[in-house]
């Protein structure tokens, strides 16, 4: 596929000024949130009417706007959704930025023509994870910040989508949407727009060997890549997004202005030189990166994860604080970008000649309007003079234009009013305005009247992935557990316990991964004497990468052949989009762990075709989830139709949750990279600590919680509701039999320390 030569350059917007900025500065489109579902909740934002206006003067000016709707949104929330998006997409607001399926289900329904774009909190890695959001409709796919150039150019590639990647600013130290850190701490949770950063306070690292100072181990350095245009370009990027929603108006002028200075001496070198000689003369002068580091940057910059898959070089150890910004730039800034609308010049011609209708034509380049007044008069006493037509004329006050040229032709003695020559100014600004906005493919459009429907999807020709005839597994036993294991050892416990007590083996059984594709013959071994008593399922890894393609596919084959094992746990949607893609040859139940978000009955719809099980969110509190299976269940009820989700949903009542899934290795950061898997203790000012696992196998660290959740409290009300669910990760052999025996078994022995999440409070 051939590359595009030249990228949008998207600007961040937290306010109207910080709008109006970015696009005097030069950006080709800029993303803003109105004043709901944006994930960044503390911003300025937008009001409806300020939003419009935006629009409406960024289309005038050739540019292009996108309204974040990137976070995750309960029942009743989803309900308000399109009356809130209806006026922006009547507007001619060009895409919105998704995270949440429900959100893009209802979205592609209801705004016909509307763009799609997946959020980089979708954690979408892979080529897959692409097509899968193609399949639902978007039109560009924002992967996450994690990924390197390699990886970019061959997802470029293999698909149509476009690619939006991060060129600057703030970058999280977690898969962006794969973070409950600030949500299970503190309750405000980052796929609401409301993280708290605890990514920014001191840890101190414990490794088994030493205990290494306290320092910043998970902030990272803010992102620069003026130096790396080149190379983004020639990756087939197609827009070079700029973070900051957060930042002052003169941050996104100012990054907006530097980052298109170079973007278009490069496409100038490009022209002059060609590819193969253009990097040669492709340069920053240290004076453009001193103005960047002055912008509101901290105290270290660093290129990211294009060229690097990880290291201690990306992390501010010593202080995550920002540097502050230079008052004298921000006033250059403000006077050069902030204080003056930019304006389209125009050419007036004007006509007011006795005993004819007034005539107004505005002309920018080719296009031109004509407004009519009325009859023009012979003055009884003043005629009205060319200095004063001139002067009502050239008031084009706050609309996108100015008056360049001015010609007019008038009668001797003519008389007509001052007044409604201000009004046939107004009609042809407007008519030229809406003259403009035609010309650059803008009509007037409608949202999808009447409810939006609650089955079936308005997809592109290509349709859905198609569903494969599958081998039935043993149901799930009334009363039993679905369990899941990550090490040997619990694989072990679990065989064992369930050979001595049949009667309270668990339902089904999901098995890390890992352990069937690198155990030898010792998994295979326990993975059969475990099969004869219930069905398993292989659990995938949390993130798949275009590097772990040769894995999914022996880890597939192994499946189909081994014939212990009847389907996946799947983590992410590239493992979604994979499975999928493979349906027509394997006949594979397919399970959907909590990392997929499903908030809402719009994301079940829209996830759950072809799925046996879906399991609850870990932020609903216990009304919300109970509200979100009522609304399911009456969707069961009213419709027949085959897409209905038709399974079931896990409830996980017991496990250390996921915190934070990183690319950033804790313990190379702190003494080194050693290669091998294992736990790494992060702890708190408080004195809290936190298992780390690393997973060396696919190079990623996955922080859990200090104290596991625990739900004994609960089970009978979730019994009736959920298949429940447990999820053994850093327990030893000893910990895993007695929660077994608590909760399979009855002993009563439930943990000592827990919580029990949001079950109560849930998040804002």
């Amino acid at each position: 596929m051939e590359n595009r030569k030249k990228p949008e350059l998207l600007a961040p917007a937290g306010s109207p000024a910080a709008f109006y900025g970015a696009v005097h500065a030069g950006a080709d489109a800029v993303y803003l949130a109105g004043s709901r579902f944006g994930a960044r909740a503390y911003a300025e934002n937008f009001t409806t009417e300020q939003l419009v206006e935006c629009i409406r003067y960024g289309h005038l000016l050739g540019r292009k706007i996108y309204l974040t709707v990137n976070t995750l949104l309960k029942e009743q929330e989803l309900e308000e959704l399109c009356d809130y998006i209806q006026p922006f997409y009547e507007a001619g607001l060009d895409a919105v930025i998704v995270q949440d399926f429900g959100v893009l289900r209802r979205l592609r329904e209801s705004f016909p023509g509307l763009g799609l774009h997946a959020s980089t909190q979708m954690t979408l890695c892979s080529s897959y994870g692409a097509e899968l959001l193609r399949s639902m409709g978007a039109s560009r796919i924002v992967p996450a910040r994690e990924l390197s150039l390699r990886e970019l150019r061959e997802i470029r590639q293999k698909t149509d989508l476009e690619l939006e990647t991060f060129i600057h600013g703030a970058m999280c130290y977690c898969y962006s949407g794969q973070c409950l850190f600030s949500s299970i701490l503190g309750g405000r949770s980052g796929n609401r727009g409301r993280c708290a950063q605890p990514c920014r306070l001191p840890y101190s690292v414990e490794t088994g060997k030493k205990q290494a100072r306290e320092g910043y181990y998970l902030s990272l350095k803010d992102l620069c890549t003026i130096d790396h245009i080149p190379a983004l370009t020639a990756a087939g990027i197609d827009s070079f997004k700029i973070e900051g929603r957060m930042k002052k108006p003169e941050y996104a002028a100012g990054v907006t202005a530097l980052y298109k200075k170079y973007i278009d001496s490069w496409l100038k070198l490009l022209a002059e030189y060609g590819e193969d000689e253009a990097g040669k003369y492709y340069h920053v002068e240290q004076e453009d990166k001193d103005k960047l580091s002055r912008l509101y940057m901290r105290s270290e910059i660093h290129d990211g994860y294009y060229n690097k898959h990880n290291g201690r070089d990306m992390v501010t150890l010593s202080s995550p604080a920002y540097s502050g910004s230079d008052d004298r730039l921000l006033e250059e800034l403000n006077s050069r970008f902030l204080s003056q609308p930019q304006r389209l010049p125009v050419r007036m011609d004007a006509s007011f000649l006795k005993g004819e209708q007034a005539r107004l034509t505005l002309s920018i380049g080719e296009l031109s309007v004509t407004a009519k007044g009325g009859r023009v008069e012979e003055a009884l006493r003043q005629p009205v003079t060319k200095e004063d037509l001139h002067r009502r004329l050239e008031r084009l006050g706050d609309s996108a234009f100015l008056a360049e040229e001015i010609t007019i032709v008038i009668s001797p003695d003519a008389f007509y009013p001052l007044g409604q020559i201000n009004e046939l100014r107004r009609q042809a600004v407007l008519q030229l305005e809406e003259a403009i906005l035609a010309h650059r493919g803008y009509p007037l459009r409608k949202a999808v009247s009447g409810p939006t429907p609650e089955v079936g999807s308005n997809l592109p020709e290509t349709g859905r992935f198609p569903a494969a005839q599958k081998d039935t597994p043993q149901p799930d036993k009334a009363g039993g557990f679905r369990v899941l294991v990550t090490t040997v050892e619990q694989l072990e416990e679990l065989v064992c316990r369930t050979e001595r007590y049949p009667e309270q083996a668990p339902s089904y059984v999901y098995v890390e991964g890992d352990l069937p594709e690198t155990g030898g013959e010792e998994v295979s071994v326990l993975c059969e004497r475990l099969a004869r008593y219930c069905p398993l399922f292989i659990a995938l890894p949390r993130i798949l990468r275009e590097t772990d393609n040769a894995y999914l596919e022996r880890l597939t084959a192994m499946a189909k052949e081994s014939g212990v094992f009847s389907g996946f746990l799947i983590r992410s949607a590239d493992g979604l989009g994979f499975l999928r893609g493979r349906e027509k040859e394997n006949r594979f139940h397919l399970h959907l762990d909590a990392g997929v978000y499903v908030w809402n009955s719009q994301s079940v719809l829209e996830l759950g075709d072809g799925i046996d099980s879906l399991c609850l969110p870990f932020e609903l509190k216990l009304g919300e989830q109970r509200q979100l299976l009522e609304q399911v269940s009456r969707f069961r009820e009213k419709q027949s139709d085959e897409n209905v989700f038709s399974g079931v949903f896990e409830k996980v009542v017991y496990g250390r949750l996921p915190m934070m899934v990183t690319a950033n290795c804790i313990l190379r950061t702190a003494e080194g990279c050693t290669k091998e898997s294992g736990i790494t203790i992060l702890r708190d000012r408080l004195g809290k600590e936190f298992p780390v696992v690393r997973n060396c196998r696919h190079c990623m660290n996955v922080i859990y919680n200090c104290v596991p959740l625990s739900l004994h409290g609960q089970l009978t009300k979730w019994e009736k509701l959920a298949r429940l669910r447990l999820d053994f990760t850093v327990e030893g052999r000893e910990e895993t039999a007695r929660i077994l025996d608590a909760f399979l078994g009855g002993s009563g022995n439930w943990p000592r320390e827990y919580t029990t999440g949001h079950e109560k409070r849930g998040v804002e």
